[in-house]
């Protein structure tokens, strides 16, 4: 599995994006209007309950690729995957694998404390999420 691994931190990398990881997650939550705007995406599309998982202390449910692309829009999913040069097939498993466990651990206190974190604050959720999320993708439980 060591290069499945590799391929997918890779690709992960280049989602999150390459040199500046915290670049494209800042641009997805200001598109979203930060964190609070991301939480009404989800509750419009009869999903607040899925998006207040990852913010609470217990386990995160999982948002399918076609639910996120739905609740982000297509056009937003399209122009993150044009930034990072990734096929949206690409892009949206990565994305609705990863970003409940990055908005779990934008959240440690189980609410919205810091509605457009940091660059700095990103950095360190995404590394953090880098280093132990990979083990819950091919196998291990929530990062």
């Amino acid at each position: 599995m060591g290069l499945f691994d590799s391929l997918a931190k890779q690709a992960m990398g280049s989602l999150l994006g390459g040199n500046d990881p915290s670049s494209m997650l800042t641009g997805l939550l200001n598109q979203a209007g930060g964190m609070n705007g991301l939480k009404d995406k989800f509750q419009e599309a009869g999903m607040g309950d899925t998006f207040a998982s990852w913010v609470g202390m217990g386990e995160n449910q999982a948002v399918q690729p076609s639910q996120l692309q739905n609740i982000l829009g297509s056009e937003a999913i399209q122009d993150l995957a044009s930034k990072i040069g990734l096929d949206v097939r690409t892009v949206l498993p990565l994305l609705s694998q990863y970003l409940p466990m990055i908005i779990d651990k934008l959240t440690p206190n189980g609410s919205i404390e810091n509605t457009h974190p940091s660059a700095d604050q990103l950095q360190n959720v995404l590394a953090s999420v880098m280093k132990g999320g990979l083990g819950g993708l091919f196998g291990g439980g929530k990062a």
